[in-house]
Parts: C-alpha cells; sequence; structure tokens
C-alpha cells in the first residue's frame, strides 16, 4: 500500500511539472531565430557550472552593439575586460554569489527571502571556451544581428548605476580576472540566475520554458528538445 501511494505521489508530481512546463513554455520569435541561411551570425555560448549557468559573449561585438545602442553599462564592462576575447556573465543573489564558497544558509535564504539584491559576476575569458571551461557543460547558440543586440541590450539593463550613473563595482569575483558588479533585480526561489539566463536566451528568439529553466539541466534539455542545441562534447581526457 505504502508503495502505491509513493509511485502514485510520483506520478501526480510528474503530472504537475508538465503541465506546468506546457502552460508556461514561451514559443520563442521565428523572426529573430534560427537565422536566415547564410546571413552573418556571433556566436555565444550557455555555460552551465551544475547548479548556476551564465552566458559566454564575445566583447568585441558586444563592444560594438553598446557603441551603437548607447549602452553605457556594457561600454564600460568592455573597456574594463578590454584584454580578453569574450566574456562571461552570470547574475544571481549577492551575498550568496560573493560567499565565495557554498553556503547552505545562504541559499536556502536567497530562495525563500523576498527582496534579495543580486549581482551580476563578469569574468574575462580568453582561448577557445570548450578548453577555458573545460568541466563545464557548454551550448554553442549562433546569432543574427538582430538577436544578440537584443541579447546584449537585456545584460546592460541588468547592471545597477549609481546617482551619477556608473555602475556599482562590489569587487573582486570568484575566478579568474572577475568582479562583482550590483545588479537590477530580486532574487528568490521564482527568479532564480538560470530564469535571468532563459530571458537572454528568451530575447534572442529561442524557446524556453521557465519551469525547466529553474535548473541548469532543465534548460539545456529544453534547448536540446525544441532547438536541437547539444552541448559541446567533453574534452577527452588525457
Amino acid at each position: 500500500m505504502q508503495m502505491r501511494r509513493l509511485a502514485l505521489g510520483s506520478l501526480i508530481v510528474i503530472a504537475l511539472v508538465v503541465t506546468a512546463t506546457t502552460i508556461t513554455a514561451r514559443r520563442g520569435d521565428r523572426s529573430l531565430w534560427p537565422p536566415a541561411p547564410g546571413a552573418p551570425t556571433t556566436a555565444v555560448f550557455v555555460v552551465s557550472h551544475g547548479y548556476h549557468a551564465g552566458i559566454l559573449l564575445p566583447r568585441e561585438p558586444l563592444a560594438e552593439a553598446a557603441r551603437r545602442h548607447g549602452l553605457d553599462a556594457l561600454r564600460a564592462v568592455a573597456v574594463r575586460f578590454a584584454g580578453f576575447d569574450r566574456l562571461e556573465i552570470g547574475w544571481g543573489d549577492e551575498d550568496f554569489c560573493r560567499a565565495g564558497s557554498f553556503d547552505a544558509w545562504l541559499g536556502i535564504r536567497a530562495l525563500l527571502r523576498p527582496g534579495n539584491p543580486s549581482a551580476l559576476h563578469v569574468v574575462g575569458v580568453n582561448n577557445d571556451p570548450r578548453a577555458a571551461f573545460a568541466y563545464s557543460d557548454l551550448v554553442r547558440i549562433d546569432l543574427g544581428e538582430e538577436s544578440f543586440e537584443r541579447v546584449a541590450a537585456k545584460v546592460d539593463a541588468t547592471f545597477a548605476r549609481d546617482g551619477s550613473g556608473a555602475l556599482q563595482d562590489l569587487g573582486p569575483g570568484l575566478y579568474g580576472t572577475s568582479r562583482f558588479f550590483r545588479a537590477n533585480g530580486a532574487f528568490h526561489l521564482f527568479n532564480v540566475c538560470n530564469h535571468w539566463l532563459a530571458g537572454l536566451i528568451e530575447a534572442a528568439g529561442i524557446p524556453t520554458a521557465p519551469v525547466l529553466a529553474t535548473l541548469p539541466a532543465g534548460l539545456l534539455l529544453d534547448l536540446r528538445w525544441r532547438s536541437g542545441l547539444a552541448p559541446l562534447p567533453a574534452v577527452a581526457k588525457q
């Protein structure tokens, strides 16, 4: 009897997740993505580190989009990281991200307490993305010009400014050459780092599913399932 109840409970949970995923799934914008055959594209990468995911953007195209559209935050960041080919950018709860190591209490508070301040983590990256993130899942996405510029604008809008319009630098980041910057948006259970990333992907016109995007594995599953975007092969062990 107990096994039947467990099985029934599991089926109910699965049914609720499937229903919620289906109802909230977003179709994307076919006028933006995929890009037209032969159109110029810019490669960006979704980077999943396990429980957290971010986006890897080429610095020079980002700086050019910032120049054309007056994206002052991205212009400042591109100058700050001028020596790098790409920028890895992730968003999350300010206290949890800056802790430097996993803190269960901070994690629980970030998920359950409303109104948590957020931060952006920006990392300068050189070399091939697969080599730079050898132990992470990487998904390459080729974006057309308008898709890339929409992503750039959404990232720019996430940076918080002080009274003079300058970025609010919160100090050194977690690895490599990196910095934390104060961000817009409150972190909580229904708006985690992977939802922010899904919002960027949606801005590019790619289908997303907020329920699946709660976890990086679900986000990657959705990219593979509906958009045919599979993670790059792992680095071969020596």
